[in-house]
């Protein structure tokens, strides 16, 4: 069965979910679990990176800008530290031997690359239902992993449907874009 469990999660609806469902998995098998949440602008909740464009004409504005950014990216890194301290302490309390790290970069790529170095037997991972469009615009971190990971992948989707406005807003921000 599996003995070391790699857990992709991220601060969205599904994250939940996806602990729940590893955790479970790790109880029944007396695995380990390695918690991963991926620093990545494609997260929701992520700082916007500033411009940069201006920087000639106005000095200040870019440098006031850039420490808004870090002010944001560091409160963000932060909730994503927070997020793992608290699911491990869930996981420690049911008995089940967990670490964690938070990375910075592709959340398919470091997904792929920790569950290698780890030396992961099963990749839990959340999907949030993208299809079509959306999907061929945006990505899918799960299908890139599904596609290279080094070992069993387990995708989580998210129970609750999107609502209808969400979905028509989403999908006009998506072909909004020159």
């Amino acid at each position: 069965m599996f003995k070391k469990i790699l857990v992709a999660l991220d601060r969205s609806d599904v994250g939940q979910q996806v602990f729940d469902e590893a955790l479970g998995l790790a109880k029944l098998t007396q695995a380990s679990l390695m918690l991963l949440h991926v620093l990545s602008p494609e997260e929701e909740g992520s700082p916007y990176v500033p411009m940069l464009s201006n920087m000639d004409y106005y000095p200040g504005l870019s440098s006031q800008g850039f420490e808004l950014y870090q002010k944001q990216w560091d409160t963000f890194k932060n909730l994503g530290i927070q997020m793992l301290q608290s699911f491990c302490a869930q996981a420690n309390t049911a008995g089940v031997t967990t670490e964690f790290t938070q990375n910075v970069g592709n959340p398919g790529r470091v997904v792929c690359d920790l569950a290698h170095s780890y030396g992961a037997d099963l990749i839990v991972i959340g999907r949030r239902g993208r299809s079509g469009l959306m999907e061929l615009f945006l990505g899918s971190v799960s299908n890139y992993v599904l596609h290279h990971a080094p070992c069993s992948v387990h995708i989580v989707h998210l129970s609750v449907t999107p609502k209808i406005d969400e979905v028509v807003k989403e999908t006009t921000s998506v072909f909004s874009v020159n």
